[in-house]
């Protein structure tokens, strides 16, 4: 999957401005590669592989490329890319995070991070992606799930300001690999 940004959108109106939006994350320079890591299943034993590249599509484009394969050995099953804290990102209520993928038909999930002591805690929304041509994904920041190892936590909501990271995963239980 290609992704050209990400941005954040205060959408008051049916359609937006492109002076509303405000870039998250842009994949342009030396540092964007820094600023990401891999978090696979081989945390837990999981035998999937991922890696997130930073090239320039034919139209001069800088994005990031996240691929790999998803395996379901060892009770496996989950690979992702997440950005570092960087303290709070600026989110606010009514927010929506908009997204330019390139896909590949699979259904990944988006993830919001905050400051917690739970373990693999995060706040999720899925998307699904199209095979081989770009979409915008909008996801309200409002509807996302308080989630720990991929289980719904209820009667937890985000407090938006709290997000200091954010991360793609693909969990989708189809062994293969995706692009």
């Amino acid at each position: 999957m290609l992704i050209r940004t990400f941005t954040i959108a205060c959408l008051m109106h049916t359609a937006t401005m492109a002076s509303d939006l405000e870039t998250l994350f842009e994949f342009s320079n030396d540092r964007a590669s820094r600023d990401w890591r891999i978090v696979n299943d081989g945390v837990m034993g999981g035998r999937s592989s991922s890696r997130a590249t930073f090239v320039e599509t034919t139209s001069g484009d800088s994005v990031m490329r996240f691929r790999g394969n998803l395996s379901l050995a060892n009770n496996g099953g989950f690979a992702s890319v997440r950005s570092r804290p960087a303290g709070s990102l600026g989110l606010r209520r009514g927010d929506t995070i908009v997204l330019q993928v390139f896909g590949d038909g699979r259904k990944y999930t988006f993830n919001l991070y905050t400051p917690t002591r739970r373990t693999a805690f995060s706040f999720q929304a899925d998307f699904q992606t199209q095979p081989g041509k770009w979409t915008e994904v909008r996801l309200p920041v409002d509807r996302f799930v308080a989630h720990s190892f991929g289980r719904p936590i209820t009667n937890m909501s985000l407090t938006p300001r709290d997000v200091q990271s954010v991360g793609i995963l693909l969990g989708d239980k189809k062994p293969g690999s995706f692009d």
